[in-house]
């Protein structure tokens, strides 16, 4: 299985630091891009709407959220840090393959929605700043696409500059907002006692919950903790787990001062004028100037929002990549995939603001919370049960209190998430003209849901599975060899990627060499981790690849060809023609799946820009 985001898989060397302080600082950076996810603009609205109908009284549940927040993503990042796989990778390593479909269906929603969110809390943003109406702003948002293409290019690094500056806009904005509402403090500290006023405030505090935990993080966290490179010892696994739960305390400490200062700001002006109904975005920015009596303060909510939105996208869209590359095995290029996560999101946003106008905004972006908590409990409940077994996690599982903790904190967010969803789907049922569609639709659907969640929850209690080194190859290694073929060349090297174009490559070459041959087969790792340490890499990808030509040159030893195998690491166009130039050989054979076009574009190309670069005949075979 290839690496999570391999294009920045242990980019980040937290090795031979001269002080505990950069060692530290080498961790940090990934918990703050998990973090804006907790403050985009799908947050916004379930904080505005708790502070103007309560004032201060639901500012414990943003703090409990915060805390549950903090106990999921620190599994997420455990995960990551001692399995070397995202949680779309061990999902798909631990479930059947027809489950994973189901999962990666779900996931793939869940980001789309929460897209959608954020994609509206940026389009709002440009309109309220700039009056540049809602589906133009929605179609400027395609942009962060290439923004984020270019960032990622240019490192890891550079991405976790970027948004963390962007949380610093957001931060500073929300500083000036305090300063300009001036909340009355004894109010905020009381605040953060549990108390429920009423039922309507039950809902607001299920909402917030909903809100706060988003399925997307998880999967994103357990990638971007691999980003870092470290000694992987016990004593190492310990350091780096300990750095990054350091990280993620801080980055969701700051995500829980803007949501309480979201939640402030509308206590503060809204809550305290008696106008208790303000829940949409665009009303609590209108009104912000005539109560604080400052121009500067709706405009620091605009460029606040904005930020937000900019900064939960781009995280959004790593996590559609590594969902799908972690559930599917499938890798198609970087902006391919962003541009479809970008449309799935886009799309809907236009059509539906087009058809029922503007004002229809609040209700997207409450649609997409009730996506995001029916997918919820298929993120949380698998993590768990990864980070407690013994096996999974080599020694590093977590306690047994930490185990009901977790178990404890699953029961409240999924049980909440469950009456969100039941309440939607009832009112549906009330206010439709046809209820019968809804009942031959979305009920069964709900009801099918709510038994594929049953089965992950007491399935690994039923029978335990183990992770193993899987061989993804889809012939697993049973190649079938064809007739040999008269003596011709001598030494020819023959390119492996363990796919089905392997059989048909090597075939092509016994054709060209016989038994008396010297065949070398090469492979190259193509990660990000490669491409920096070369042959000093060290990880999980390198471990398979290096497993399975060994087991190609045992196979092929044992049928009497003499075989050698050579392991290149970075990109095949530089590497490649590198082995075959300072090499003796006669021949280079390749096999290719013959993309042209469109599919060149998706998949991206080797031969074309290897070719050009050799001395020696290369052999295309085309599978």
């Amino acid at each position: 299985m290839g690496k999570s985001l391999e294009e920045v898989n242990q980019s980040v060397l937290t090795q031979n630091k001269t002080s505990v302080f950069r060692k530290i600082l080498a961790f940090f950076g990934p918990a703050y891009l998990v973090s804006v996810g907790y403050m985009d603009p799908g947050n916004w609205a379930t904080d505005i709407a708790g502070g103007s109908q309560f004032g201060y009284a639901l500012l414990w549940v943003l703090l409990m959220s915060n805390i549950m927040a903090l106990l999921l993503q620190s599994f997420s990042a455990r995960l990551g840090i001692v399995t070397q796989r995202d949680l779309a990778q061990a999902s798909r390593e631990t479930y059947s393959k027809f489950v994973n479909y189901i999962l990666y269906f779900l996931a793939e929603i869940a980001i789309a929605a929460c897209d959608l969110a954020e994609v509206l809390g940026m389009a709002i943003g440009i309109n309220l700043l700039f009056d540049i109406p809602l589906v133009q702003g929605v179609l400027i948002t395609v942009l962060d696409t290439f923004l984020l293409l270019f960032l990622i290019n240019k490192g890891i690094r550079k991405i976790e500059a970027f948004i963390i500056a962007l949380v610093m806009i957001i931060g500073i904005s929300f500083i000036f907002e305090m300063i300009f509402a001036q909340p009355e403090v004894g109010k905020v500290i009381y605040g953060l006692i549990p108390s429920m006023p009423n039922e309507a405030a039950l809902y607001i505090a299920i909402g917030i919950i909903g809100a706060t935990v988003m399925p997307h993080n998880l999967y994103l966290h357990s990638s971007l903790v691999q980003t870092r490179k470290f000694d992987r010892s016990a004593a190492g696994i310990k350091q780096a787990l300990k750095y990054n739960f350091i990280d993620s305390t801080i980055a969701l400490n700051l995500a829980f001062f803007v949501n309480a200062a979201i939640l402030i700001l509308a206590a503060a002006t809204f809550y305290k004028n008696g106008m208790f109904n303000v829940a949409e975005i665009q009303d609590a920015h209108q009104f912000l100037q005539p109560l604080l009596g400052t121009k500067w303060a709706p405009i620091l909510f605009a460029v606040a929002l904005i930020a937000a939105g900019q900064s939960s996208t781009i995280t959004g869209t790593l996590a559609g990549q590594i969902i799908m590359e972690g559930y599917l095995n499938l890798r198609i290029q970087p902006w391919v995939r962003r541009i479809i996560t970008r449309l799935l999101a886009i799309v809907p946003a236009v059509i539906v603001i087009t058809i029922f106008g503007e004002g229809v905004t609040g209700k997207l972006l409450i649609l997409s919370q009730v996506i995001l908590s029916l997918q919820l409990g298929f993120a949380i409940i698998p993590l768990i049960h990864f980070v407690s077994d013994k096996s999974k996690m080599k020694g590093f599982h977590i306690s047994i209190i930490t185990q009901i903790a977790g178990w404890i904190v699953a029961l409240i967010i999924v049980s909440l998430n469950a009456k969100l969803v039941f309440d939607e789907i009832n009112g549906w049922l009330e206010t439709s003209e046809n209820p019968v569609v809804l009942w031959l639709t979305v009920v069964p659907l709900a009801a099918g849901f709510l038994l594929l969640l049953l089965y992950i929850i007491f399935k690994p209690f039923i029978s335990k599975s183990k992770i193993d080194i899987h061989n993804h190859s889809p012939h697993n290694l049973k190649l079938r060899f064809s007739k040999m073929g008269s003596y011709a060349k001598k030494n020819v090297a023959v390119t492996v990627d363990f796919s089905n174009s392997d059989e048909v490559a090597l075939n092509s070459a016994f054709e060209l060499g016989g038994i008396e041959a010297k065949y070398t087969l090469i492979h190259i790792v193509e990660t990000v981790g490669a491409i920096v340490y070369g042959e000093n890499i060290d990880d999980h990808e390198t471990l398979i690849d290096e497993k399975l030509l060994d087991e190609y040159k045992d196979m092929l030893s044992e049928k009497g060809y003499k075989v050698e195998t050579q392991l290149g690491f970075g990109k095949p166009t530089k590497v490649i023609p590198k082995i075959i130039n300072e090499g003796s050989f006669d021949i280079l054979v390749m096999g290719t799946h013959g993309h042209t076009g469109f599919k060149d574009l998706i998949f991206g190309t080797t031969v074309d820009n290897l070719r050009h670069k050799i001395s020696i005949p290369l052999l295309i075979v085309k599978i």
